[in-house]
Formats: C-alpha cells, structure tokens, sequence
C-alpha cells in the first residue's frame, strides 16, 4: 500500500519530513525526493531531484549533524585536528593551516617555554627579544 505522492510547495525538514517518509513506504527514492519537495527546475525547465539535500535533512531530522550548514564559503575540507607527532628526526611538525590561522609569517621567532603540563611558544616581539627574563611559568 502506498501514500499518495503529493510534492508540498516547500522542502520538508524535521518531524514532518520523517512522517512524510513513513507515510510513503515502499516509494522508489525519487518519488519520496519529489514528495518531500525536494525539487527544483533547471534551465531548460525539466526537473532537478535534489537528493543531497533530502538525505541530509532526513539525518538531521533523526539527529544525526552532517555538519553542512554554518560553515563559511570556501572553508570546505578537513577539519583541523589541533593533533601533531614527532617526526623521525625529532621536529615536532606545525602545518601550514595552522600558522595561517594565526597569521605567522616565515621568519617569525618563538620563545619555546617547557611547563609542567606542555610546551608553548611564546612570540618574540622587537621589545621582547632584548628581554630574556623569564616571567614566570603559569599554568592555566
């Protein structure tokens, strides 16, 4: 037995998009695509099924975050992990994504202080490196 496939003017999204999908059973996918409103018209007028965006507010209408929406244009990718390992030969690698997020250049110099908890580096500004006291070690 299978619902009737009516297209609603609007996309479905949460609760009414899970009982729109019970409601249709055994539909084939594109019907369900195109009865949760999940359509649009291409240039030359024939039909779009959007299956990307209905199967990622079928997930998030179940809870699942596909981590889609709120992230800035041309911020697609991996995520950074904020993880590093020692190298072969004893360098502790920081990647490129991680000194452009924080706007180092080549040439920047850090001070590299050796706490109870970790190790941090401490830029060293013009008036810092004649400076070579040491304020203290404050772990936060």
């Amino acid at each position: 037995m299978t619902a009737t496939l009516s297209a609603p003017s609007l996309a479905l999204t949460g609760a009414d998009l899970l009982t729109k999908v019970k409601e249709c059973g055994d539909a084939s996918k594109s019907d369900l695509v195109r009865a949760c409103g999940y359509v649009s018209s291409k240039k030359d007028g024939t039909e779009r099924l959007n299956f990307t965006a209905f199967y990622e507010a079928l997930l998030n209408a179940k809870g699942v975050d596909v981590g889609g929406g709120g992230s800035e244009p041309g911020k697609a990718g991996r995520k950074l992990s904020f993880n590093t390992k020692v190298q072969f030969n004893g360098n502790l690698m920081v990647g490129k994504a991680y000194t452009a997020l924080l706007d180092l250049k080549p040439g920047d110099e850090f001070q590299i202080k050796l706490g109870r908890k970790g190790i941090r580096l401490v830029p060293i500004t013009g008036s810092d490196a004649s400076e070579d006291g040491d304020e203290g070690d404050n772990e936060e």
